[in-house]
């Protein structure tokens, strides 16, 4: 019913929305309706699709086989409508490796037009920013290897621009941060961060040496979890602190040059291998303070590395890109 797919570690599930129909979850035809409706369907859909079969799951391995489902398209021809099913069953805004994968799931089913432009239109449900997000993607190919570029449009900064309350300025290379105090709590060196919203809401933690990173695995662990999650996640699954909407956690260390290293807890899903927005946002927030240019970005995270575009026009971000590719792995 469902096929997965991986980008950079980033394992999604793509399933039509006739295919769940035929397992008799009441999704609405229209992709807007399912999203206003999402908590009458989505967890009988993550059920359905993103469980483990009985006695494969491996030990230690996260609740689901997947990092979340997308659902669509909804139509036959562009643009394409979906939804991003997160596991605990809230949507997302938007996913760069989610928005990948759709674009290889279409171009496997010969939807997606070739040597042109496609716009993706994502449904959610969130109050304080617009329903749907649109990106247009492209086919293209770096260094020999095969993908698309996501245009992300222009990012922006801030704990306006995701809803953050609560928080106070720091001063970091000469730039206006933010000091989220549930986060330095956690770790004395997690004390500057940058906001940022490139379709979705991130917080990029800016850190100087690599003992400040913190490994997927430790981030599963109590109770480091548990305050991670009481950040990300909106009520009642966490407190929604700063940010009511939940926010997307990073942490982004300088190595030299271009090239950023980056660790990621995700909103709705906790640690991931890897996250394409996170690592638009990581890209933003590093020219922010002057540790890369404009051009391209290389961020490094455990599942693998994302090239990002960064386009400058009289000293501001004017548009940030993404390329990503996907295999078909069941």
């Amino acid at each position: 019913m469902a096929r997965m797919y991986d980008a950079r570690g980033n394992i999604y599930k793509v399933v039509a929305p006739e295919a769940l129909r035929r397992q008799g979850i009441a999704l609405p035809d229209q992709a807007g309706d399912a999203a206003q409706t999402r908590e009458t369907w989505t967890l009988a859909a993550i059920e359905a699709c993103c469980s483990w079969a009985p006695g494969t799951r491996p030990p230690g391995s996260k609740d689901h086989c997947s990092d979340g489902l997308l659902v669509g398209p909804f139509q036959s021809a562009p643009p394409f409508d979906l939804l991003i099913v997160n596991t605990d069953g809230t949507l997302a805004e938007r996913s760069g490796n989610g928005l990948t994968i759709f674009s290889q799931a279409l171009s496997d089913q010969g939807l997606l037009p070739k040597d042109e432009t496609c716009v993706l239109r994502v449904h959610h449900d969130k109050a304080d920013v617009v329903s749907p997000g649109e990106t247009s993607v492209k086919a293209a190919q770096v260094e020999g290897v095969n993908g698309f570029w996501l245009d992300l449009g222009k990012p922006s900064f801030g704990p306006q621009a995701v809803s953050a309350h609560g928080v106070e300025s720091v001063l970091f290379r000469g730039r206006e941060l933010s000091h989220v105090q549930p986060l330095s709590s956690l770790n004395a060196a997690w004390s500057r961060s940058q906001f940022a919203r490139v379709g979705n809401p991130h917080c990029v933690t800016l850190v100087e040496n690599a003992d400040a990173l913190p490994g997927n695995e430790q981030m599963r662990e109590s109770p480091l979890a548990e305050g991670l999650t009481r950040i990300t996640y909106a009520m009642p699954a966490g407190a929604g602190r700063p940010c009511p909407a939940g926010i997307n956690l990073q942490w982004a260390m300088h190595e030299s040059g271009q090239r950023v290293v980056a660790r990621v807890f995700e909103r709705g899903e906790g640690p991931t291998a890897s996250s394409g927005t996170s690592a638009t946002a990581v890209a933003c927030a590093a020219w922010r303070v002057g540790w890369v240019s404009a051009g391209e970005v290389k961020v490094v995270m455990p599942g693998g590395t994302a090239p990002i575009l960064l386009e400058e026009e009289q000293g501001e971000l004017s548009r940030v890109s993404l390329f990503g590719t996907a295999r078909l792995i069941g």
